[in-house]
């Protein structure tokens, strides 16, 4: 299985840096997870450098596919050569957006009809594209999940491999990154979230 995270420039670290920590502590030998960038490296919005593991295009042949969020997106939407990379199916793969991430699904015509979830300063442009937000952490209708707030990025994580290997294993990745002596709640907690999601 292949994982891949969409990273522009501007990027969140906390969206792309969480998801790929909880995806990669899965030692399955099958399991990759990259970072797909359109260029070598990408600089964060607080300036972390990050080298890119497979270009853009290739994303089209992962399994499943997470677009993180960052203080860029709004440009890479509009921007027809870098859109036009993106060619994501969700009838063969996963498909997961947070935040500002989720307004790329919106432009690709992914969310046609459906509900999402983002961040209060992306909104704005989620409802501008016809989307309707929701106020909550985690949605998914069939293969695409939307996720609002940085701290949401646990269950996309957390849905993916849940789809991907089950849920008794998207419980031990998370239960392995929570807090201590806060283990259980946050296992409860993506549960509750995510749960009502799954086939």
């Amino acid at each position: 299985m292949h994982i891949a995270i969409l990273t522009f420039d501007g990027f969140n670290e906390l969206d792309s840096l969480i998801a790929h920590g909880m995806l990669k502590r899965n030692k399955t030998p099958d399991w990759r997870v990259s970072i797909a960038s359109p260029t070598p490296q990408v600089r964060s919005m607080n300036g972390l450098q990050l080298a890119a593991d497979i270009p853009l295009h290739q994303t089209r042949h992962a399994d499943a596919v997470i677009i993180g969020s960052g203080i860029n997106t709004h440009d890479v939407a509009a921007d027809p050569v870098l859109m036009a990379q993106l060619q994501l199916d969700p009838a063969r793969q996963l498909l997961g957006a947070q935040c500002s991430g989720t307004l790329l699904l919106a432009r690709l015509g992914l969310l046609d009809g459906v509900s999402a979830c983002t961040d209060p300063n992306s909104k704005p442009w989620l409802e501008e594209a016809g989307v309707p937000v929701l106020e909550q952490p985690f949605f998914a209708r069939g293969n695409v999940a939307t996720a609002g707030g940085c701290l949401a990025a646990p269950y996309l994580a957390f849905w993916i491999i849940a789809r991907l290997q089950g849920v008794a294993a998207a419980q031990q990745a998370l239960h392995d990154v929570a807090a201590v002596g806060e283990k259980e709640d946050h296992v409860a907690r993506a549960m509750r979230h995510v749960q009502p999601y799954l086939p």
